[in-house]
């Protein structure tokens, strides 16, 4: 775990969602900070963002896109790697541009884990067809069915801990009412497409970040403050903030809780198991017969092994309220190695989505 004093703390808690989308967001960032009691100036609150992103506490900072919103699809795939081909698999995966994250985990059979990110939905059975054709090994698609939660948030302790959901400041933004959107408010326009390319890696991480994505893109620096804005009232934006690297802050247990959960009372569950604040992401998944037979999943995490079994009991209680839950009927897949790691790329997608 990264080294932080309280005021990167206080930073960390406040702002991995509702950063302001104004002209200098730092300003009201700052005073938001030293009304909840914590004495830091806009520029000493950017120069700590600027250190914090380069020691590696930060992913980016910036909109978080929702790459489904932006078009396209992702699915998630699991596969048998044998032990003696393990690497020489993760390659022959990995070397596909469609990968974005492939991860190592803890299961006596389904060991590779990976998400697969199309422009078309109907090239994921042509490339899992070239992944099984060149490792010769079945693969088992996993396309969310129902999302229940996606909200990736890692709070520290130290000051504005008890915050919950940190300081929105979202509303700060202009004012913005869709009246010049086209009637599929999906589609994006050639500008859009450009800005969401723009900012997928994050904002710039100066005192001028909306300015300076306008001037890369050519563009005028209140239309940016103006789509960011409805994009994140569109939902194309999950939140606007910091995104940190859950590693650096001592979130290293991560397991995937998997559960066969009857039919009938998922769609109840769904919404009782997203409620708990450290539950990141809530899918409905298909079972594959005879191979995989859990519908459920629930990505927990954890700063130790203790806190993260803790973490993984209270689901199990909260699942019980709704059906009679045995241990033949989940199991916690850990995540042992990351073997790719490039993020979501958005040009593909965001170019077949464009009007």
């Amino acid at each position: 775990m990264t080294e932080l004093d309280a005021t990167d703390r206080a930073i960390l808690n406040a702002f991995q969602g509702g950063f302001p989308v104004v002209a200098d967001p730092y300003e009201p960032a700052a005073a938001a900070l030293r009304d909840h009691g914590v004495d830091v100036s806009a520029a000493a609150l950017h120069e700590r963002l600027v250190r914090l992103d380069e020691a590696g506490v930060l992913t980016r900072f910036g909109a978080l896109i929702d790459a489904e919103a932006i078009g396209g699809t992702a699915t998630l795939v699991a596969m048998h790697a044998p032990e003696g081909r393990f690497d020489e698999v993760a390659d022959l995966v990995n070397a596909h541009p469609e990968v974005a994250h492939n991860y190592e985990r803890e299961h006596p059979h389904l060991n590779m884990w990976f998400v697969l990110s199309v422009a078309d939905e109907d090239r994921v059975p042509e490339v899992l067809a070239e992944i099984e054709a060149e490792t010769g090994q079945e693969t088992y698609n996993l396309p969310k069915e129902r999302e229940f939660h996606v909200e990736a948030k890692f709070p520290v302790e130290g000051p504005l801990a008890d915050l919950d959901g940190g300081i929105d400041l979202s509303g700060l933004g202009p004012n913005v009412d869709g009246s010049d959107r086209p009637a599929d408010a999906r589609r994006l326009t050639p500008a859009e497409r450009d800005l969401v390319v723009e900012i997928q890696d994050g904002l710039p991480l100066t005192r001028t970040p909306y300015a300076d994505v306008a001037e890369a893109l050519g563009t005028d620096r209140e239309w940016v403050l103006e789509t960011v804005t409805r994009f994140d009232a569109e939902g194309k934006v999950r939140r606007v903030g910091l995104i940190p690297n859950h590693y650096a802050l001592g979130y290293a247990e991560n397991g995937m809780t998997v559960w066969d959960v009857p039919d009938d009372v998922v769609d109840e569950v769904g919404p009782a198991i997203a409620s708990f604040d450290y539950v990141t992401h809530c899918y409905r998944r298909p079972r594959h017969e005879g191979v995989w037979p859990y519908n459920f999943f629930a990505m927990t995490h954890g700063r130790t092994e203790d806190e993260s079994e803790r973490r993984v009991r209270a689901v199990r209680d909260r699942m019980a309220e709704h059906w009679d839950v045995t241990d033949d009927d989940w199991e916690t897949l850990f995540s042992t190695r990351i073997l790719k790691k490039t993020g979501i790329r958005l040009e593909e997608r965001a170019e077949a989505n464009t009007a």
